[in-house]
């Protein structure tokens, strides 16, 4: 039950992030075309549309993948624009994800993420969390955790840009001292 808890209130927070990229504006310089998504993608969704679809839950099968659990949903242009999300940009496995992770990490001293690199850290977080619930293993279950939680620090670096002391990172307050940090 606490694991449940958990994880709706981190799903929440993910939801309420990404309402606030999906509001805010363009950065100069970065394209918002399809093209530079891959093929199809345009803009980010409205944040009231991309809450009913994450609402409605994902789900993740034998192979790895996160699915719109509600068909009809999953169905509409929103939602097969999230399954692409899903499928071609979100990594789907450890190795992946801590390559995201470095990624970002490698991108703090810069200008704030664009929508589209933001939109794809939140999903890999997310992604992360029913990667985590969905693992067998302790070690693997700790790795999850531990990637979930740089990328949840990585998420407040960004949003903090411009508005936190230099070199002076935001906190996750109790959850910073869970795990060790990523190597």
């Amino acid at each position: 039950m606490a694991v449940t808890l958990q994880f709706l209130a981190c799903l929440v927070v993910a939801i309420c992030l990404l309402s606030v990229v999906s509001t805010t504006q363009h950065h100069a310089g970065q394209p918002m075309d399809s093209t530079s998504v891959g093929g199809g993608l345009q803009e980010p969704e409205a944040p009231e549309v991309m809450f009913e679809l994450l609402w409605a839950g994902l789900e993740l099968d034998v192979m790895g993948q996160l699915h719109i659990q509600d068909e009809e949903l999953a169905s509409t242009h929103p939602g097969r624009r999230l399954r692409l999300l899903l499928q071609h940009h979100v990594p789907s496995d450890l190795e992946g994800a801590e390559q995201r992770l470095q990624q970002l990490q490698d991108l703090r001293k810069g200008p704030p993420l664009s929508t589209w690199d933001f939109e794809h850290l939140l999903l890999t977080a997310l992604s992360c969390i029913y990667r985590l619930h969905a693992a067998s293993e302790a070690e693997e279950r700790g790795r999850w955790a531990q990637v979930f939680t740089l990328l949840a620090q990585e998420t407040l670096w960004d949003l903090c840009k411009g508005f936190c002391p230099q070199d002076q990172p935001p906190s996750l307050g109790p959850w910073a001292s869970v795990l060790d940090p990523f190597p």
